[in-house]
């Protein structure tokens, strides 16, 4: 897999907290045209985009911002994890509890609570536009 795509209605707020995960900031731009209307299937496209790369270097998330069409909701911002369709990406972290706190500075709120599983302390947490990530510290 290349990348996954994250539209949002606020991509400075997005790319704070993805920052604040440990993703770094490698591009950002506007596009627009004939050529991106053809291949997304939208007429009038302008939008931003910003590109951000997990720690390890081997994983990519792209922000994007729809100045026009406007970005339509397709269902509630809080949608539980049961709900169909992407739900969340889980990423690995070394201090769960650190993580946490820096995501809640950027306001995160736990869905759950930080439990054991396995090898594993698991948490999840919804951040701007609902998103919801999960974090992963492998016990040693």
């Amino acid at each position: 897999m290349d990348n996954v795509l994250l539209v949002v209605e606020d991509i400075d707020a997005a790319i704070a907290f993805f920052g604040a995960l440990g993703l770094e900031l490698v591009g950002r731009t506007t596009v627009e045209g004939q050529s991106v209307d053809r291949l997304v299937g939208l007429d009038g496209v302008r939008s931003e985009i910003a590109s951000m790369r997990t720690p390890d270097g081997q994983g990519r998330l792209e922000l994007d911002k729809f100045h026009a069409p406007a970005a339509v909701r397709t269902e509630p911002e809080d949608a539980g994890v049961n709900a169909l369709g992407i739900r969340r990406m889980m990423f690995a972290v070394d201090d769960i509890e650190d993580v946490i706190a820096r995501l809640e500075a950027h306001g995160a709120e736990r869905i759950g609570t930080v439990e054991q599983y396995g090898s594993y302390r698991l948490c999840y947490l919804r951040g701007p536009e609902g998103i919801i990530v999960a974090l992963a510290e492998e016990l040693r």
